[in-house]
C-alpha cells in the first residue's frame, strides 16, 4: 500500500496526459491501477454486502405506531425483499455518483445506528412515511449547510492532530465490528449481573465453527498481506467463503441464537431457492416530509429534536470517515483534507435525503471503504465498480446474503490495523491535543458510535483551551460545534424537559 500523500487543493483538475478511465479517474498519477481499483471495489463490495441482509433485519420488524411494517405490510418481515432490494438500489446509486462526481474511493449505504434510531425511536411514535419524511428533512438540511460552505469550514476548523486521532479511533471502530460481527467478541448476558460488558466468544471461549472459519480467514488475510501478494484481502474473502459454504453443507449450523451459539453471525452461507429474480421496490417514494410534526408525540418541537439528532450524527460521521479513507490512501492534503471534499460532503448529502424517499433510512458513507483502500483503490473507479456490484445485487440477493459476515469482516481488522499506524502522528507529549485525541480514540470502540469520539474530542478540546487561557487559538466554528455536541450528548434530558 502506498503512503504517499498528495498536496493540492479540492479543484483538482484531470491530467493532460492519459486518457480515458486513466485520464478521467487519475489512475496512474494517484499510482494505482484500473485492475488494482476493480479489485478494491470488489473488495468493498464484499466488505459492505450485509447490510443489504442486515438493514432488512434492522428495518422489517418494527411496527409503528399504527402496527404497520416498513414495505405496507401487517406480519413481521413481511417487506423484507422490497426492503433489501431498495437498499442494495440506493446504495448502488449513489456510491456510483461518489465515484463519478467526486473521484473518492468512499461507497454509501444505509447507516448502521442511524436506521436502528429511525426505527426504534421515530417509527414506534409516527408512522413509517412520517418517519422517513424525518430522514429527507435531515438530509436536506445538510445539503444546505453543505452547498453554503458551513459543514465544509468546519471540517476545516478541526486542529489536524483531532483529524488524526479520528482516523485512528475509526481503525479501532471497524476493528471492533470485525470482530463483533464474527462473534469473537460478544455482549455478556443481564443474567450474569456483571459490569463487564464484553467477552471473548461465548463464555469467554471461542467456540464453533463460524468463528473458526473466521479465525482462519484472518490468519491466511495476514500471511498474503505480510507476504505482499496482490489482492491479498479479495483472496481470503474468496476462499473464506467457500470454506464457509462447505462447513455449513456439512454441518447445518444455522443462524446464530440464544438456542444455537454456535451458528452463524448475520448470514448463513447458502444458497437456497431461485438465485436470480425481479426486485420489488415496494418502499420507494412512501415517505410524508412534514408528517411527523403532527403524529409525534410533543409536536413540532420533539420532531426537530429527532431532526437534529439524526443531523448532528449523520454530519460528522461522514466528515470522520472520508479523513480516514484519505489518510490511507495517501491522498490528503497537508491539512488532512481530501481531494474534493466538498463534492464528498455534497453526494453524502444527497444520499441522506436518497435513503428516506427510498424507504431504507439515512444514508452515508462507509467506514468499510477502507478494506477497499487496503486492497490498492486510491480513485471514484472503485465506487463505481461497488456501485454496479449493488445494483446487480437487486437481482442476486440470495447469492450476496450466501458470503458469511464471518468471511468479509477479517478485512476490516487488518484495515482496523493499517488505520491505527496513523497514532504516531499525535503529539502525545501535548495535553492539549493529547487528552482531546485520546478521547475521540478510545470512546468510539467504546461508546460503539464514531459521533460520540468526534464529540467528546471536540467538547474537551475547547475547554482544556478555555482553562489554560488559549481561547484566542480556539476557531469559533469549533466552539459552535462543541456546544451543539454538548446538546447532542444532553438530548434526552432535554427533550424531556421541553415535552
Amino acid at each position: 500500500m502506498s503512503n504517499q500523500r498528495v498536496d493540492r487543493d479540492a479543484d483538482e483538475k484531470p491530467s493532460g496526459n492519459a486518457g480515458g478511465l486513466d485520464g478521467f479517474f487519475r489512475i496512474s498519477e494517484r499510482g494505482s491501477s484500473v485492475g488494482q481499483e476493480l479489485r478494491g471495489g470488489l473488495v468493498t463490495f464484499l466488505t459492505m454486502a450485509y447490510i443489504i441482509v442486515l438493514n432488512p433485519l434492522i428495518l422489517g420488524f418494527v411496527p409503528d405506531s399504527e402496527g404497520m411494517y416498513l414495505g405496507g405490510g401487517t406480519e413481521p418481515g413481511s417487506g423484507i425483499p422490497a426492503i433489501a432490494a431498495a437498499t442494495a438500489l440506493i446504495a448502488g446509486l449513489l456510491t456510483i455518483a461518489m465515484g463519478a462526481a467526486a473521484n473518492f474511493p468512499l461507497a454509501l449505504a444505509a447507516g448502521l445506528g442511524l436506521n436502528a434510531f429511525v426505527a426504534n425511536s421515530i417509527a414506534r411514535q409516527s408512522t413509517w412515511s412520517d418517519a422517513m419524511g424525518l430522514v429527507v428533512l435531515e438530509g436536506i438540511v445538510i445539503l444546505l449547510l453543505v452547498l453554503t460552505g458551513f459543514r465544509k469550514a468546519v471540517f476545516h476548523a478541526v486542529p489536524q492532530q483531532l483529524k488524526v486521532a479520528i482516523s485512528v479511533g475509526i481503525g479501532l471502530f471497524i476493528a471492533l465490528i470485525g470482530f463483533v460481527d464474527a462473534r469473537v467478541v460478544t455482549r455478556i448476558p443481564d443474567d450474569f449481573q456483571t459490569t463487564v460488558p464484553v467477552q471473548l466468544g461465548v463464555g469467554g471461549q471461542l467456540t464453533g465453527w463460524p468463528v473458526l472459519v473466521f479465525c482462519l480467514g484472518l490468519l491466511l488475510m495476514i500471511a498474503l498481506w505480510v507476504r505482499k501478494v496482490r489482492g491479498a484481502i479479495l483472496i481470503a474473502i474468496a476462499v473464506t467463503t467457500v470454506l464457509a459454504v462447505v462447513v455449513e453443507a456439512i454441518g447445518d449450523l444455522g443462524p446464530a441464537s440464544a438456542e444455537n451459539p454456535d451458528g452463524w453471525a448475520l448470514s448463513i452461507p447458502t444458497v437456497s431457492g431461485d438465485v436470480v429474480g425481479l426486485p420489488e421496490f415496494d418502499t420507494l417514494f412512501q415517505f410524508d416530509l412534514f408528517g411527523a410534526f403532527s403524529s409525534v408525540e410533543g409536536g413540532v418541537l420533539a420532531a426537530v429534536l429527532l431532526v437534529f439528532s439524526l443531523m448532528l450524527a449523520d454530519f460528522f460521521d461522514t466528515m470522520g470517515t472520508m479523513t480516514a479513507i484519505g489518510a490511507e490512501a495517501g491522498l490528503n492534503d497537508a491539512e488532512g483534507v481530501p481531494p474534493h471534499s466538498q463534492r464528498i460532503l455534497v453526494v453524502d448529502s444527497i444520499a441522506a435525503i436518497a435513503g428516506g424517499a427510498g424507504g431504507v433510512s439515512s444514508n452515508t458513507s462507509y467506514i468499510e471503504s477502507a478494506s477497499g483502500v487496503g486492497e490498492g483503490a486510491r480513485t471514484g473507479l472503485a465506487s463505481i465498480a461497488t456501485g454496479v456490484l449493488f445494483l446487480l445485487a437487486t437481482f442476486f440477493t440470495p447469492l450476496v446474503a450466501a458470503i458469511p459476515s464471518e468471511a468479509a469482516v477479517p478485512a476490516l481488522v487488518l484495515v482496523g490495523f493499517l488505520m491505527m499506524q496513523q497514532v504516531t502522528e499525535v503529539d502525545w507529549r501535548d495535553p492539549e491535543l493529547a487528552i482531546p485525541a485520546f478521547l475521540t480514540i478510545v470512546l468510539m470502540p467504546f461508546a460503539y458510535s464514531i459521533s460520540v469520539g468526534i464529540g467528546a474530542g471536540f467538547v474537551v478540546y475547547v475547554l482544556i483551551k478555555l482553562v489554560v487561557g488559549k481561547v484566542r487559538e480556539v476557531h469559533p466554528l469549533m466552539w459552535l460545534v462543541a456546544a451543539l455536541f454538548v446538546v447532542y450528548f444532553a438530548i434526552s434530558p432535554i427533550t424531556n424537559w421541553l415535552t
